[in-house]
């Protein structure tokens, strides 16, 4: 229980963080303020990520392209509907969850490499198909999106972003502590054990496969809505690295160690982007490195890495105050 505590600690204080560092110089300045909103939102991705890749170990390769879908439909629904992106937000959840259950159904009864694979295709469809139907979506030429708000500030994006994140943590941080993420983990770690256990690992896993999408599709259409203008690029599989390497680099099965390592990762993407554009890509190979290295040496990520040093900081504390009495 003192352990949960103190975890739970840990966590309001970074939430405290993340609430004043917009506010605090050099954050207060517009074009880190949008590196924040990026932060926070590759941040819930990489949650929504983790909750399928770290707790029944399927990587879900076609992750972009559930989340573009959700943007597209709840563009197009705030466009030809006139809903305000809020509401309209809800039928990219629902489109993204759709897709989700769907393709969970088709390729979920693959073990291993295939599921993954199976979805990576499936995903590769997705975007073929919205860069054919351009009357719908008008292709390679862009979506122009109505917006949240009328600011030239980011500041209110940002929080709108943060808050995104903080539910979709808490919402599926309460399922993996549940009965149902129990079975999550017995999948995880032994399907064959686990099935013998009385759990029917094809229907726990399309659901976390369902759930995960469907916080996809709802932090998607934040970005669609955000940025203004959609195109098929955002459901290229360059997207789901991104993703992938953030979740894999905070530690799989953690939720939160994706979510703290999103904001250093972007931040670090952001400035080579705008200072070595000279070459472009640079960025993907710097993160294919990143995660071999940890791959190789620390599979833990930062969140086991923080496990690990937490009883030795506990201990020097104990001595400090010991030494001072």
């Amino acid at each position: 229980m003192i352990a949960y505590l103190k975890r739970r600690r840990g966590l309001a204080l970074g939430a405290i963080v993340l609430l004043v560092l917009p506010l605090i110089p050099p954050f207060d300045q517009e074009d880190i303020r949008r590196w924040l909103v990026a932060g926070a939102l590759f941040a819930g991705l990489a949650i929504a990520f983790d909750f399928t890749a770290g707790y029944i170990n399927v990587v879900n390769f076609g992750f972009a392209a559930f989340s573009g879908a959700g943007g597209y439909a709840s563009a197009l629904v705030a466009i030809h509907f006139n809903l305000p992106p809020v509401i309209s937000m809800f039928a990219g959840v629902l489109v993204a969850g759709l897709l989700g259950l769907f393709t969970g159904v088709l390729t979920l009864r693959f073990r291993g490499i295939y599921a993954a694979v199976a979805a990576w295709f499936l995903g590769l469809a997705l975007l073929g198909i919205t860069r054919n139907i351009t009357p719908l979506t008008r292709g390679p030429l862009g979506l122009s999106v109505p917006t949240f708000l009328e600011s030239d500030s980011n500041l209110p994006f940002y929080y709108i972003a943060l808050g995104m994140m903080v539910v979709t943590y808490l919402v599926l941080k309460a399922v993996t502590e549940s009965r149902t993420g129990l079975a999550f983990r017995a999948i995880g770690q032994n399907m064959e054990a686990a099935r013998a256990s009385g759990v029917n690992p094809t229907r726990y896993r399309i659901l976390n496969f369902t759930l995960s999408c469907m916080f996809a599709g709802w932090l998607g259409a934040f970005y669609a809505h955000y940025y203004a203008i959609l195109t098929p690029d955002v459901m290229n599989t360059t997207q789901t690295v991104q993703v992938l390497v953030i979740a894999y680099l905070g530690g799989r099965g953690s939720l939160w160690g994706p979510a703290a390592i999103a904001f250093p990762m972007i931040f670090i993407t952001e400035w080579l982007r705008a200072n070595l554009d000279r070459f472009p890509g640079l960025d993907l190979v710097i993160y294919g490195i990143v995660l071999i290295l940890v791959m190789v040496y620390y599979p833990g990520g930062f969140a086991a890495l923080v496990s690990a040093l937490r009883p030795q900081g506990i201990r020097l504390i104990c001595g400090v105050g010991r030494v001072g009495k």
